[in-house]
Parts: structure tokens; sequence; C-alpha cells
């Protein structure tokens, strides 16, 4: 899980999260440089952005000739970029909402994250009450994505304010719509 801001924006660069996808497997600069079509002094480069970061893990060093080949490793088998590391770029979901925005998305997701784990341990194995719908849907234009985030908007809200109650117990609802990624498309 990766918390830190800094390590996250290095996981994500494009160049990096290849070379971290690359050394499931041991390598070095020298052995990845023909794969990624970079010079090894540029792979060297973005080998000890990674390191630094604790992406990457050193396996062993050999001599070779006037130089010692850096053998590394990813630090784990998957990466998950915590939502919490991108806290210095989401706002408060409490105040000032840019409903637009990927930083607002991020926030949501991570107060969404953090009450749903403290659910589930406050649960003690019983069942939460939850519901959640997963769907994709393809817009012809923009002008037709922005009509039908307003029209969802506004039947949420109505939905909502037909059913609210001031008894009972308070239920949070999220709805989101982000760009879907093809299965294999590399990011």
């Amino acid at each position: 899980m990766i918390e830190d801001p800094t390590a996250a924006a290095i996981a994500l660069d494009p160049v990096r999260a290849r070379l971290l996808r690359l050394l499931r497997e041991p390598g070095s600069a020298t052995s990845l440089a023909p794969v990624t079509g970079m010079s090894r002094q540029k792979v060297n480069y973005h080998l000890r952005a990674l390191e630094a970061h604790g992406l990457v893990e050193l396996v062993e060093e050999r001599r070779r000739g006037n130089m010692t080949e850096r053998v590394l490793r990813a630090s784990a088998d998957a990466f998950v970029i915590s939502p919490r590391a991108w806290v210095l770029l989401a706002p408060d979901p409490e105040r000032s909402p840019d409903t637009l925005s990927v930083q607002w998305l991020l926030a949501l997701a991570d107060r969404l994250l953090r009450e749903v784990g403290r659910l589930v341990t406050g649960a003690r194995g019983r069942r939460v009450a939850t519901f959640a719908i997963d769907g994709e849907i393809t817009f012809a234009t923009a002008a037709d994505r922005a009509a039908f985030t307003r029209e969802l908007g506004e039947a949420t809200r109505a939905l909502a304010a037909r059913y609210h109650s001031d008894r009972g117990r308070p239920h949070r609802l999220v709805v989101a719509l982000h760009p879907s990624l093809p299965p294999e498309e590399e990011t």
C-alpha cells in the first residue's frame, strides 16, 4: 500500500510503472535498457528514484569489468495507491465540493474506504447493510456526458429528499463517474 504522495507520483509515472512491472523478476539497468528502448543511464536514473521510495529493492551487486551491476526487483508483487496519498491535493469532502474534479473524487474515495473499514471492523463478523452499483456507459459527446451528470444529480437529490427522515440511522451515498480503462491499457 503506497500512502506517501511522492512515492505515489513516482509509481504512477508511465516509465517507472513499466519498470515496476518488469521488475517482478529481478533485473538491472543493463538488462532493462534493451527491453524499454532507453539508455542504461536513463533506466538507472528511474531505478534510483524507485529505490529511494522503497518501490524496488536490491537483490545483488555483480562486478562487471569497471562497473558494478545492481540487480533489483519490485519490493511487492502489486502496489495499491491509497487515496490518502493524495491528501495534499484532495479537498476536504465536508467543504467546497468541486464535483467535477479528480481530487474531489479521490477525497470521497478516501472517506469511503475509511468509513467502510471502520464499519467492517466494528461489525465483528456481522453483516453490514451496504449497496453498490457498478456499470459502464458510453457517451456520444461531452455534451451528452454533461447532460447525464446533471440529470443524474437532480434525480439522486430528488430521490434522497423523498426518502430522507430525521429519524433512523443516516447512510452515506456516493455516486461516481470516471472514464473506463480498457483491460489491457497501460497507464
